[in-house]
């Protein structure tokens, strides 16, 4: 691919050869405000000013490394899937705090198994809460972060929202009936309020919409799969109410870019799910009309690149080869040779490269350095413009 083909094709974010999953570690200056602000020493002005400094920073880190798409780091989430719980009322949860997130991975050694605490009183869809009344949007959160990143970016940026599947898989149904009669209804609700999100973003000239869709690996993982039966609940009923839910969150929004990121818990350079993606492969990649798939490919837990047989034409998958857990740093050649050995199964036209989630999928973050940080998304563009361009 010749340099006029590259620029031609980073031009279209459907094809774009780097991306970044969406979290940012946090700086000091942010989680000290945090604190301040949880204990009621700063007010929220003082906190947004901090946060819009950091996000200024994210903004800046991202593009000197030359991604193809940023985002704002997060950095006004104290955990992911705020896009989504901090946005609606309805739920039975309180609110959460830095030091919640804290005392949740206390003690945390990288690349083990956590076994996560979703049934303490806590912040909806970090927790599994149940509700007390119909959801309903109160604040668009997204939307609100899009319009601040927009203003200062100079490459097109992207905003996260939580996908309906972990939403209700982390909705506590059995507790809920009085309110929602089914599951079917309660999903409803959620793609309606995340569709009306999404319209917001849309209109506000956003271009890239991030799905993140952590809990589709639940259906691969033994434990996980033990829980929903236990709960009554039939595993594969799930996996397709989730397909479709997810496919109609996003029908018909002409002219943007929908990527969802599928991977195994990222809390403190920990995880939570385990299994390959062969299982799910062709009804994920065949019935979800995402453009763009970010699959966590970075340890052994994935498996092979086998399954991404499946892949339709004209659809890209970005390899979340580069390790967001531990501060060691790929090689170039290491990267190359699994993108080669992923091109046979997809063609290197519908392959492209990122870390394999975020750094800081919630405010605590993982045990890595800011300059591991740095030194990895650089690694990201340096690989991908010798194997794409």
């Amino acid at each position: 691919m010749n340099s006029r083909q590259f620029e031609e094709d980073v031009s279209d974010l459907r094809n774009i050869r780097t991306d970044v999953i969406g979290s940012l570690l946090r700086p000091p200056a942010v989680m000290d405000a945090r604190a301040r602000f949880d204990k009621g020493k700063l007010d929220a002005t003082s906190l947004r000013a901090v946060e819009d400094a950091a996000v200024r920073e994210a903004v800046a880190l991202q593009e000197s490394v030359g991604l193809d798409v940023i985002t704002d780091g997060e950095m006004r989430r104290l955990n992911f899937q705020d896009s989504f719980g901090a946005a609606v009322e309805g739920f039975d949860a309180s609110q959460s705090t830095l030091q919640i997130y804290a005392q949740r991975v206390e003690g945390a050694t990288a690349l083990r198994r956590w076994e996560v605490p979703l049934h303490e009183k806590g912040t909806a869809i970090s927790h599994r809460r149940p509700v007390q009344s119909r959801l309903r949007l109160v604040r668009n959160l997204p939307l609100e972060e899009y319009r601040f990143v927009a203003s200062i970016a100079k490459k097109p940026a992207k905003v996260s929202l939580i996908g309906p599947d972990r939403i209700s898989q982390r909705f506590d149904y059995a507790a809920s009936k009085a309110v929602y009669r089914t599951m079917d209804e309660f999903l409803a609700d959620v793609v309606a309020i995340q569709r009306q999100m999404i319209k917001d973003l849309v209109d506000a000239g956003c271009r890239y919409v991030h799905i993140d869709a952590p809990g589709y690996t639940a259906y691969v993982d033994e434990p996980s799969l033990a829980q929903m039966r236990e709960r009554g609940e039939d595993p594969m009923a799930n996996f397709a109410r989730s397909l479709k839910a997810d496919a109609a969150l996003i029908a018909d929004f002409p002219g943007v870019t929908f990527g969802i990121h599928l991977c195994r818990g990222n809390q403190r350079s920990m995880w939570h799910r385990e299994g390959t993606y062969d299982a799910i492969a062709e009804r994920l990649f065949t019935e979800l009309p995402h453009d763009r798939f970010l699959l966590e490919y970075d340890s052994p837990r994935s498996g092979t690149f086998a399954p991404l047989r499946f892949v339709p034409k004209g659809k890209v998958v970005v390899l979340g080869l580069v390790s967001t857990k531990v501060p060691e740093l790929e090689s170039v050649d290491a990267l190359k040779r699994r993108i080669e050995e992923a091109s046979k199964y997809l063609p290197l036209d519908q392959l492209a490269l990122s870390p394999q989630c975020g750094f800081a999928s919630d405010v605590v973050g993982n045990l890595i350095s800011p300059d591991d940080q740095r030194r990895k998304l650089e690694r990201v563009v340096e690989v991908a413009r010798q194997v794409w361009r």
